[in-house]
């Protein structure tokens, strides 16, 4: 899961950064406007964690621009001020939730996963396709009830392509998915060539009656054989 986190307090997006990394998750942070405006421009998320009060502005403005992308359903407020007035504002113009400073990291968990379920699954905490089964909650896949070990990454390219499937990816999609936006550092794709071999020998061993099939020069699709 891709999470960004716009926080101008070094010492609460530190502290929110080093838990829940714990969780496996793909975090990006911003702490003004300015560099918040630009991520959300160009890149998507599955979750945003939003300060109100930033050191340029209003974190509603961001909620604002977020809206009018149509991506504002996934984002949590984050806010010191217990103040009806932002809580209205914000979930009219589509938050999905607000938590008041401070707060318990185990409880901003819990409601990061409930948006993510509510957004992608329904509120469920499975995703599947023909025999393949991965709980996001345990991080675990089981093919035919069986168990099947993935690395961090594995993991994270397979729940992609299941809550995208039959559908294509294009390599430079799963890259910012994935990996984030340090992408931009990268000289070339080879790195997900080589965890996509390793993921589809796991699926084929397993029996799996999914594959990954290779669209050339452009990128992958998950579909059943």
């Amino acid at each position: 899961m891709k999470i960004l986190i716009i926080e101008d307090e070094k010492d609460l997006r530190d502290t929110l950064v080093a838990s829940l990394a714990k969780e496996k998750y793909l975090l990006e942070t911003a702490s003004d406007l300015d560099s918040a405006f630009e991520k959300i421009a160009i890149y998507d998320y599955d979750c945003i964690l939003l300060d109100i009060t930033l050191p340029d502005g209003s974190g509603l403005d961001i909620l604002s621009k977020l809206k009018t992308l149509g991506k504002s359903d996934n984002v949590i407020i984050l806010s010191a001020k217990n103040s009806l007035d932002d809580k209205v504002k914000g979930l009219a113009l589509g938050a999905d939730d607000y938590i008041t400073k401070p707060f318990h990291v185990a409880e901003l968990n819990a409601r990061i996963k409930a948006v993510f379920r509510r957004k992608n699954l329904d509120g469920k905490n499975t995703v599947e396709m023909g025999n393949v089964r991965l709980n996001l909650e345990e991080r675990s896949l089981t093919i035919d009830n069986d168990a099947v070990h993935l690395n961090r990454k594995e993991f994270d390219i397979l729940n992609y392509f299941l809550l995208n499937k039959n559908r294509m990816i294009s390599k430079t999609a799963l890259a910012e998915r994935v990996w984030g936006d340090h992408i931009d550092q990268a000289d070339n794709f080879d790195f997900i060539y080589y965890q996509i071999k390793n993921l589809r020998k796991k699926l084929q061993q397993a029996e799996a009656t999914v594959d990954i099939k290779s669209i050339y020069g452009v990128g992958y699709k998950l579909s059943e054989k």
